[in-house]
């Protein structure tokens, strides 16, 4: 191949780069998504179900990367934009990492007769709940997902490119 013809080849790459762009970034989403959900508690084989009655566990934050990113990038100026996100409100919380403290819950006792936890607002007595655990660690969902984005972004244009200089 001679210099002209490859200057031909890198004129047609030009001509179709948003094209090559756009489906770059949106597999790069999918891809930052499911490295995401992947991430995100409950994890297959970890033998943790739901807890009955409770909002732990459920598999609503592994489920809302899907619903609250936008993979169809949009074109802002000379931007392609996507966006990877968890509306809920504690995803946050399980992505960092927190805090867990003990605190004094009036009217909550164990019953001496059944031995049973009960609750009566106009009880003298109330116990200490919470945990030994002081923090818990964070799973880091979001810093999993942008290096999935950033490895599947390159290796999608380096395909493509090639692709379309043969």
């Amino acid at each position: 191949m001679n210099l002209q013809q490859r200057l031909q080849q890198l004129k047609r790459v030009q001509a179709d780069l948003e094209t090559v762009l756009y489906q770059a970034q949106k597999q790069a989403t999918k891809k930052a998504v499911q490295a995401a959900a992947d991430a995100t508690p409950p994890k297959k084989g970890t033998g943790r179900g739901p807890y009955i009655g409770t909002n732990t566990m459920t598999g609503e934050l592994k489920a809302h990367w899907d619903s609250d990113s936008r993979t169809e990038p949009e074109i802002h100026g000379q931007q392609f934009v996507t966006v990877l996100a968890n509306d809920k409100e504690y995803a946050s919380y399980v992505n960092d990492g927190h805090r867990m403290k003990r605190h004094f819950v009036p009217g909550l006792y164990i019953n001496p007769e059944s031995g049973l936890l009960e609750y009566d607002p106009s009880a003298k007595v109330g116990i200490v709940v919470g945990t030994k655990t002081r923090y818990v660690k964070g799973e880091f969902m979001v810093d999993k997902a942008k290096k999935a984005y950033q490895e599947v972004l390159l290796d999608e244009l380096d395909k493509e490119i090639q692709r379309r200089l043969k």
